[in-house]
């Protein structure tokens, strides 16, 4: 990441460093509690988490729209907590873009610098530059509410680079688009922060968006920081139940753990995980289930239903009275009716242990 090109000159990406961070509204509410968290320079970290978890109380924090309770906030070592927004070296790509209406596109990219009385030579080359980043220097007099969705979130995203910001921010900035356009734009925004390899801090409540995107990903719930990792790590080594369940689809099965072995369902496997032995959730991704092949061990289940999905069937079993849901490549056992028993297995992967409850 740090050997990513800088495009634009004068970006110089920063390390940012919350300590102790507390923010209250009021006498009863605290929206972040007592947050500590390095970014690195040159990350695309994402804040992840549901309505009200203190994602996006945390951004506001570090852009300066908000005051810190307690706590500090370090850009490169600098404390800038007590600091207002337009002195950070900050800039924020915000869910509704913020474009102005009555200026075309270069007008709006154009406006920060502007605003910080540049030449104007050097306003159009920045503008300029920045345009061609996002791919849209040939809409430089096109109007704003003459252009898609994508293109105005482009547009926002060339305003916030045409500052030479130290830390970029995104506070769910694809909320407002399709599917479709969502997954286009994500790619978009993480392939040119690569290779700028400027420091960005995304906010986001879309767990795929958020895999999708980022070198890590804070889950967060209630203001406290639940889980730091990388993708693959939240996904396969959940530390608790609530990432367990909020990153992807997940079973929840009671076990017991001896330190080797997973024994559940009437099912033993060996097990590698640092937990304390005994009773234990085992908690199963659905695609980590299979069809056990004659002559395989594995453990007994009843069939209830299925849903065809072209590359994957996804399935619904009854295990002793537990409800168990399998995601399985083909049609599998497209045929079976209601109440028809079939024999299960874990696949290798997928598989991890969560203390009890």
């Amino acid at each position: 990441m740090d050997n990513a090109t800088t495009v634009i000159k004068g970006i110089t990406p920063a390390t940012v460093d919350l300590r102790g961070l507390v923010k209250r509204f009021g006498k009863d509410v605290v929206a972040v509690d007592h947050v500590d968290l390095f970014i690195e320079r040159g990350e695309l970290l994402t804040l992840l988490g549901p309505s009200g978890c203190g994602k996006t109380t945390i951004l506001r924090l570090i852009a300066g729209l908000e005051r810190p309770t307690e706590g500090q906030i370090l850009i490169d070592d600098d404390d800038v907590s007590r600091l207002p927004a337009y002195l950070r070296d900050i800039t924020m790509v915000f869910q509704s873009y913020a474009l102005f209406p009555h200026m075309n596109v270069f007008e709006n990219v154009a406006y920060g610098v502007r605003v910080a009385n540049r030449p104007k030579e050097e306003i159009q080359e920045r503008v300029a530059e920045a345009l061609a980043m996002v791919g849209l220097q040939d809409f430089a007099q096109r109007a704003t509410n003459a252009l898609s969705g994508g293109q105005q979130q482009r547009v926002a995203l060339a305003r916030a680079l045409v500052i030479r910001p130290r830390v970029l921010l995104f506070d769910e900035p694809l909320s407002n688009l399709d599917a479709k356009l969502r997954k286009r734009v994500r790619e978009d925004i993480r392939e040119l922060q690569q290779r700028l390899g400027i420091t960005s801090v995304y906010v986001t409540h879309d767990q795929e968006e958020a895999l999708a995107i980022s070198d890590r990903v804070v889950v967060m719930h209630e203001g406290v920081i639940e889980q730091i990792g990388s993708p693959h790590d939240l996904y396969t080594r959940p530390a608790s139940r609530f990432v367990a369940d909020f990153i992807g689809s997940a079973n929840f099965i009671p076990g017991q753990f001896d330190g080797q072995v997973i024994d559940v369902l009437g099912y033993r496997r060996r097990h590698e995980q640092d937990i304390t032995p005994g009773a234990v959730t085992v908690m199963v991704r659905p695609e980590a289930l299979e069809f056990a092949r004659e002559g395989e061990s594995g453990f007994e289940a009843t069939y209830l239903s299925s849903a065809y999905l072209g590359p994957v069937t996804e399935f619904i079993f009854d295990v002793s009275g537990v409800e168990v849901f399998a995601t399985i490549s083909g049609s599998g056992i497209s045929n079976a009716e209601r109440g028809d028993t079939v024999l299960l297995r874990f696949k290798d992967v997928g598989v991890s242990l969560l203390p009890p409850g």
